[in-house]
């Protein structure tokens, strides 16, 4: 008999729930917007199997808040391609003309601290915002591995066979609400395949891999006529769902009856279908996060500049999402850094000061910790052709929630931007303090593997006191 969470009645049908298009959320580069889907049957929510979804979701009670969130969350925010440290947060103005660049600083709200002109928004708001200048441990590998887990490619492959933050959290924690997975990856996919992880589940397998509503998925909701509109209307639903009653009997003979109960669990609250849905928020909600485009002029081989995934982000937190990933714009800038990285900056800036604002304005800024970060920086020494090459040695981070104390700088680099020299911070130095802050002692937690044995959750183990 197979697993549960491979599970496939015969005959298993895909339901397709169609919706109006939502304009600006993962649009095409033509400006036309592509349509989303959420599959329930063969295939699940963004491509994810059922059974993957519902095994996660055991028998977990939905949290009642009392006072912002009600759960803990992590929002985060992979950069692919490693932006430039030097041209962002770390400025180098004493260096000589061919390492510092043309960008210059400016001051921002927490005296003392300077940040790149091209960041105004983010300057203003520096209070809520805490910069990590000496970030170090990562190697020369383009993928998101290592911003999503703490670990990059490594023997045992992607991630070193390691679970993602979000899928040990998943294990470890379980849904909020059984009808909303605890784990949503928003990534799509990109041409370098690596950028595309949303956040692998490793050695827990697949029951804890994220929902991965990707960038042909959400808005295009189909089942037996059934819109998205009517989708609060239960009776309407229910008359809708056929080919699911089918699966659900399929599923009761064959001993599969809690799976079962779960997918009617999902179909029949709107809560996360309407998390997912950006034209529910008010026109300047909308308007202060921003739309996004995917703008040819990038050459994006990673995630265009949608930035209303940021909007997307809260929206699902906010339904009982644990953890968000999501990725922003290509940052590989090989040529063209000076030329192209104002206007990245400016739609960077725009985003996550409005997810960021928001979370203070709703009171949730205690509940969700923000993490937003590239695999590597970039070179001291500007090329030849106007940009900035790989840079593993140094980089920086930016982060912000989770009741973490903000408006502070912690480390620096040297007078080049070549190496860490005070306060020295390792990646999974950041994912303790995330782990801290979602009420997961790192130190004390270990997870079985496929064989058993218990493995930590990482191999350094200690928050960044600056920050706790």
């Amino acid at each position: 008999m197979p697993r549960p969470a491979e599970f496939r009645p015969v005959g298993d049908p895909v339901i397709e729930i169609p919706g109006r298009p939502i304009g600006g959320f993962c649009g095409s580069a033509s400006g036309a917007p592509r349509r989303h889907f959420l599959r329930i049957g063969g295939l699940a929510l963004g491509g994810l199997p059922m059974g993957r979804l519902l095994a996660a979701g055991a028998a977990a009670p939905a949290a009642v808040p009392s006072g912002g969130l009600g759960h803990k969350a992590v929002i985060m925010v992979y950069l692919p391609g490693g932006p430039s440290h030097q041209d962002s947060f770390d400025l180098k103005m004493e260096a000589p003309a061919e390492i510092r660049g043309s960008f210059r600083p400016v001051a921002t709200s927490v005296p003392g601290i300077e940040i790149c002109e091209h960041l105004p928004r983010i300057a203003a708001m520096m209070d809520k915002f805490a910069v990590i200048r000496s970030l170090h441990g990562g190697p020369d590998q383009h993928c998101s591995d290592l911003c999503l887990s703490g670990y990059p490619i490594g023997p045992r492959g992607r991630q070193d066979g390691r679970p993602s933050l979000g899928s040990a959290v998943s294990r470890l924690a379980g849904p909020v609400d059984r009808a909303v997975p605890p784990f949503v990856g928003l990534s799509i996919k990109s041409r370098h395949a690596p950028y595309s992880n949303p956040g692998l589940p490793g050695f827990l397998g697949a029951a804890h891999a994220p929902c991965q509503p990707d960038d042909e998925g959400l808005a295009s909701m189909r089942l037996a006529g059934v819109t998205l509109d009517r989708l609060g209307d239960r009776r309407g639903l229910l008359d809708g769902i056929d080919g699911l009653r089918r699966f659900r009997d399929a599923a009761v003979t064959s001993g599969h009856d809690a799976y079962a109960e779960k997918a009617f669990d999902v179909l029949t609250s709107s809560r996360f279908v309407e998390a997912l849905d950006v034209e529910r928020e008010d026109a300047a909600t909308r308007e202060r996060y921003g739309r996004g485009s995917a703008d040819p002029a990038f050459g994006e081989d990673a995630g265009p500049h949608w930035q209303d995934q940021f909007l997307v982000a809260r929206r699902l937190v906010e339904a009982g999402v644990r953890c968000v990933t999501l990725s922003f714009g290509s940052w590989d800038r090989h040529h063209s850094n000076f030329a192209l990285l104002p206007l990245q900056l400016a739609r960077f800036d725009q985003a996550i000061t409005a997810l960021v604002g928001d979370l203070h304005d709703r009171g949730l800024d205690r509940d969700v910790s923000v993490v937003a970060w590239g695999e590597f920086g970039r070179t001291p020494r500007i090329n030849k052709d106007a940009g900035r090459d790989h840079w593993p040695q140094a980089s920086c981070c930016l982060l912000a929630g989770g009741g973490m104390r903000t408006g502070q700088v912690i480390g620096s680099t040297n007078r080049l931007g070549e190496v860490p020299q005070d306060r020295p911070v390792h990646y999974q130095d950041v994912f303790a303090t995330l782990y801290h802050r979602l009420g997961i002692d790192v130190a004390a937690t270990t997870i079985p593997d496929h064989a058993g044995r218990p493995q930590y959750l990482l191999d350094r183990r200690e928050p960044i006191a600056e920050l706790v």
